[in-house]
């Protein structure tokens, strides 16, 4: 099949899933009632989202664990995401930690970034920073924008490695051009260090429009201790 045709398929599916998204459902529960694991995960997805059907924390939970146990590295990622945030189940880290090494393992980059995550910070498991930084690296080197920030921090500080500051910033500007708000707001501090304040202003209004609401307030706090008086504006005005 030809790229293009791979691309007219998937356009098709998203006109179907915004405007006939009950038939989507319909069709990949069949299919999945017929055993194909990506249909297992698409379905599980509209449940845990309630996308063409009411929202079923359970039967998400049952076709995710299908998909999983077919060997979906996404699925056992949505299974660790499962656990720790207990949606529709108790809270289990160590459970949520378990999945996110097999979704690491299976070769899925939020796997990875998750269960480097888990790592670093000791959630369901004993902490260890070596490891983590592998995982980050694995993810980055998958394209994970997010694991780009996390581990130009250990290159920055040199957690676990020699300080690389050039190799840090190289993974803040990758991460930013992804569209990550944490690397956007990482390059964004090493370009007003090099004198490039109106570069830096534009990445952190956009940052400040996809960060959530405590990042938000944390980095306006920041920008208010500023000594550049445009990013102090920032603060004040976006």
């Amino acid at each position: 099949m030809s790229g293009a045709s791979v691309a007219g398929r998937v356009d098709e599916f998203l006109h179907l899933l915004r405007t006939e998204p009950s038939r989507v459902h319909s069709t990949l529960l069949a299919q999945a009632l017929a055993g194909d694991p990506g249909s297992q995960l698409g379905v599980a997805q509209m449940y845990l989202e309630g996308i063409g059907c009411e929202r079923n924390m359970a039967e998400a939970l049952y076709w995710f664990q299908h998909a999983a146990h077919q060997g979906d590295a996404m699925s056992m990622n949505m299974l660790g995401r499962i656990h720790e945030n207990g949606w529709g189940v108790p809270v289990n880290y160590e459970l949520a930690a378990v999945w996110y090494r097999e979704a690491a393992e299976h070769g899925s980059d939020w796997g990875m970034y998750n269960y480097a995550h888990v790592l670093a910070n000791g959630r369901g498991m004993k902490p260890n920073r070596t490891e983590a930084f592998h995982w980050f690296g694995r993810a980055a080197d998958a394209g994970h924008a997010r694991a780009m920030h996390f581990l130009g921090q250990y290159y920055e500080y040199g957690w676990e490695t020699a300080q690389d500051i050039d190799r840090a910033c190289e993974l803040y500007r990758m991460s930013a051009e992804k569209g990550d708000y944490r690397g956007k707001c990482s390059w964004a501090s090493v370009l007003t260090e090099r004198g490039r304040i109106d570069e830096a202003c534009a990445l952190l209004r956009s940052a400040i429009d996809a960060a959530p609401a405590y990042f938000v307030e944390a980095l306006r706090n920041d920008l208010r201790e500023s000594r550049h008086p445009e990013l102090r504006d920032l603060a004040a005005t976006a």
